[in-house]
């Protein structure tokens, strides 16, 4: 086990390493690419929510003038029903293919429909209007609940139901229904003295990026394609398009720009298939880019759910048994992240007896992808606010409570796993320890909440490679992109290895060809995995330098040893040379050094938060204000503390908006009526006090540092945190997301 110690660059906070080209403005962004003959992509979508699509003739915008290129589905190579594996889960190529460009049918407003290149994109959006589609109007269906009735409207005639590995016999909205079972749930419930059920309802969420989509692709003469783009994963791009256009994966190489945002919307390709068969066309480079609209209707948010869940527990805090029901909406193909919502579900506590049923739900709206933990907020909504009541029932503090019932190492999960170490316990006497939950709450009409939240992490595929250069500092190569300041992280843990200070590496994030396959930024997997990555590259430079102190020395290797970035020669016949001088002498001692690693960690440690909110609630306006916000998580080991924070105040702002505005609107014909920022309202600084971010660190043994990830888990408790401050400010239970103030007036009454 990794113990927690003193390290010279690792806990640190040195400045980002791209810290000055992006707040002076000079940082890449994949709408800041330029190339010579540059054409413009725009994309025609579906005005309608669900649609088979009768014909659709582009001969009038193919003779528009400036318009060089016009594309529907009729252009994608036929896939078939080929499934196939592209990091992210196993995903079948037609759903994929369609999704870019809708085939049959249209699924969802904003469902994307044919695509054209002109020579400016004022020409391209007015040949749009050009294209001539005609539809069948079809009746949506945009709830979870009215998509699993058996008279419901079929999104696709061919989808029947995996039913615990069988298939049904007649077609469905449901894509799949699965049960996590461990205990006796009948006499658990049995052995309670208090059992709490209630019905959950979560809202369509977008994350709410602020840089759109953009592709842009160029098809050469001699087969290669190459795209710039803005992608939490290169490779998975490389992947997916290689997929959807049946092009060899050597033949295509991409190119990662600078990101603004991405929280897991960036991972699914939409655009970047287009722009690639735009070029295949033109022989040009084409560049697409989306429109604030574009990316609410067109983009994958995480889903609306039902959830219903039960719990019981004695009148001295001990839970005996919990059950809960969860169907997430998928969107327009299957693939919700219901799975990791059932594998969260109660992965806080160490329960004995629990039952879970998961289906996943196809319904007219864009397909689904990850948010933060995707899947976990919805469920811990349903059961933080369950235990409060239970705490509240037994009179027994909620904080005592989740000590009592925390999960610890070697408890099993519901979904099978036993958990490894983690710190629970440890952030909540954080959070009890806190001067936060000891003030006094002042003014009418104000509560406090707590509320807890899980993500078991991710390790996956990593490759590093890094250059020693002659003036002792290094260029580290790596393949991940950065959200969140993880060149830092990843440098920082060479800088360690090498006793090397953080500000003499130079960490590139590139291209597909040029560094070993890397899994995506997402999952909270980079500064774990591809940090594991670049401390085995730094490894193999240590024993390369080694090497060739001792040959400099005419020593034998085993005499050379190195600590705090000093190599030493044991038997006192040479003195002490440090990383710096002897990257000074490589020339003379064999030349060039370069170290490299690839990585698939297996133990990437999950992570616990626990947070406390105090609000104040308006009556009247049903208006609820954020007073005070804390957020403690187990960190492992905190690499770059600043980025730790960061995370866990942006994860809390967003599990705040979540709480308390965020959500589609849809209206009866199945269309978004707020896809804008002007009427999707996210929290902005006016909405928030500062958050205060305590970092535990409970070290992760499956990591030489002890690091576990922690972009995903503060996301997971702001909603039922806040759902508890309202009832204990004002009385009433909120049971469904957002808790908007029309929601929140109903609930007490006032309408």
């Amino acid at each position: 086990m990794a113990e927690k110690k003193e390290y010279k660059v690792v806990g640190t906070r040195p400045i980002r390493h791209d810290g000055v080209d992006k707040v002076t403005g000079r940082a890449l962004y994949g709408a800041d690419f330029q190339a010579a003959g540059l054409l413009h992509g725009r994309v025609l979508r579906s005005p309608h929510a669900h649609a088979r699509i009768k014909s659709i003739d582009t001969t009038r915008a193919e003779a528009y003038p400036g318009v060089k290129a016009v594309i529907t589905a009729k252009d994608f190579p036929q896939v078939g029903n080929t499934i196939a594996d592209l990091g992210e889960g196993a995903v079948r190529l037609k759903d994929l293919q369609d999704n870019v460009l809708a085939g049959e049918k249209a699924l969802y407003k904003g469902h994307q429909v044919a695509a054209v290149a002109a020579i400016n994109p004022h020409i391209a959006e007015e040949a749009l209007e050009l294209i001539d589609v005609e539809y069948e109007v079809l009746p949506p269906v945009v709830d979870v609940r009215e998509a699993m009735k058996s008279d419901a409207p079929l999104l696709h005639e061919d989808l029947r139901t995996d039913e615990m590995g069988k298939e049904s016999e007649n077609p469905s909205n449901v894509a799949s229904h699965f049960q996590h079972k461990k205990g006796n749930l009948e006499r658990g419930f049995a052995e309670a003295d208090v059992v709490v059920e209630h019905e959950f309802t979560t809202q369509t969420v977008h994350q709410g990026y602020i840089e759109p989509h953009n592709a842009t692709a160029l098809h050469n003469p001699d087969g290669q394609l190459t795209i710039w783009c803005s992608t939490q994963g290169a490779f998975g791009v490389r992947q997916q398009v290689s997929s959807i256009l049946q092009i060899p994966l050597s033949k295509i190489k991409v190119v990662p720009m600078e990101i603004g945002g991405g929280f897991g919307g960036k991972i699914q390709v939409y655009i970047k298939p287009i722009a690639a068969m735009l070029s295949m066309k033109t022989g040009r480079p084409v560049k697409v880019l989306m429109n604030r609209a574009d990316v609410f209707e067109g983009t994958g948010p995480t889903p609306g759910s039902y959830v219903r869940v039960k719990i019981g527990a004695t009148n001295e805090g001990q839970i005996t048994a919990a059950e809960g029901y969860l169907a997430y909406e998928a969107g327009a193909y299957p693939g919700s992240p219901v799975g990791a919502g059932a594998m969260c579900i109660y992965s806080c506590y160490n329960i004995e007896n629990a039952l879970v049923d998961g289906y996943d739900v196809v319904v007219n709206k864009p397909k689904t992808s990850a948010y933060r933990a995707p899947g976990a907020t919805n469920t811990a909504f349903a059961v933080e606010t369950i235990v409060d009541e239970i705490c509240e029932k037994i009179q027994m503090d909620p904080l005592e409570f989740r000590i009592l019932n925390s999960a610890k190492e070697g408890d099993t999960r519901v979904d099978g796993p036993p958990l490894p170490r983690v710190g629970f316990i440890e952030t909540v006497e954080a959070a009890k320890e806190h001067p936060h939950y000891s003030a006094p709450l002042e003014g009418k009409n104000t509560g406090r909440g707590v509320a807890s939240g899980f993500w078991p992490n991710f390790g996956l595929k990593s490759s590093v490679s890094i250059n020693v250069n002659t003036d002792g500092t290094i260029s580290l190569v790596e393949g991940s992109t950065d959200i969140g300041g993880t060149r830092a992280a990843i440098a920082m843990q060479a800088a360690e290895v090498l006793g090397i200070p953080a500000e003499s590496v130079t960490p590139t994030v590139v291209d597909t060809d040029s560094v070993g396959y890397t899994d995506v930024t997402g999952g909270s997997r980079t500064a774990f995995a591809t940090g594991y990555a670049a401390y085995n590259a730094a490894q193999d430079v240590k024993e390369q330098m080694i090497q060739r102190a001792a040959k400099l020395w005419e020593v034998d290797v085993e005499e050379v040893e190195f600590s705090d970035g000093l190599f030493r020669c044991v038997n006192g016949k040479a003195e002490q040379i440090d990383f710096k001088e002897l990257a000074g002498k490589l020339d003379e001692t064999g030349g060039p050094i370069v170290g490299r690693a690839s990585a698939d960690p297996t133990q990437p440690g999950p992570s616990i938060g626990t947070h406390v909110v105090d609000v104040e609630v308006d009556p009247d306006t049903g208006k609820v204000e954020i007073l005070r916000y804390t957020t403690s998580q187990d960190a492992g080991i905190a690499i770059h503390p600043s980025y730790v924070e960061g995370q866990m105040q942006g994860g809390a702002v967003q599990g705040i908006g979540w709480a308390l505005n965020e959500e589609y609107i849809y209206n009866e014909d199945g269309e978004m009526t707020n896809a804008s920022f002007l009427d999707y309202r996210i929290p902005t600084s006016f909405d928030l006090p500062m958050i205060d971010a305590v970092i535990v660190e409970v070290p992760n043994p499956g990591h030489p540092y002890g690091v576990r990830g922690v972009g995903e888990t503060p996301i997971v408790a702001p909603p039922a945190a806040i759902a508890n401050a309202i009832y204990r400010a004002v009385g009433v239970r909120m049971k469904d997301l957002p808790m908007s103030p029309g929601r929140i007036l109903k609930a007490l009454g006032n309408i």
